[in-house]
């Protein structure tokens, strides 16, 4: 199993600690099986601000994934839709834990020099607060 360190919207990583967004859509499947997503808050907050424990990661068309997921996307249909125009496939990675970090922690703490615009594998183990 490997982790990734993801960058997400402010507004996306609100709704994913208050539990609303139980989904987070991608629209590329990573190449390694993932378990754990570290949470990169991009601008303008630019901060890692936890991790997610991941129970499976859907793909398939997508609107079969939105169908499973929309109870708990966190997003509107008109985003979704607009997210994923021109694509025939989703990825969606389901949330089974999510735990924001007492301090919030730089990407320098991770050894990484510049937020990814997607993704990044993280190899190295940083201290974290569960």
């Amino acid at each position: 199993m490997s982790k990734i360190l993801m960058s997400i919207k402010p507004e996306y990583v609100d709704r994913i600690f208050s539990g609303e967004k139980k989904y987070e859509y991608r629209k590329r499947l990573c190449k390694e099986k993932i378990d754990k997503i570290i949470v990169y808050s991009s601008f303008p907050v630019k901060q890692v601000v936890g991790e997610l424990k991941i129970k499976n990661v859907l793909y398939d068309k997508k609107d079969n994934i939105w169908d499973k997921t929309c109870m708990y996307s966190g997003i509107t249909k008109i985003k979704y839709d607009n997210y994923y125009e021109n694509c025939d496939y989703a990825v969606a990675y389901e949330i089974e834990k999510a735990v924001l970090y007492d301090e919030q922690k730089d990407l320098k703490d991770y050894h990484i020099k510049t937020a990814p615009q997607s993704y990044i594998y993280i190899k190295k183990e940083v201290d974290s607060n569960e």
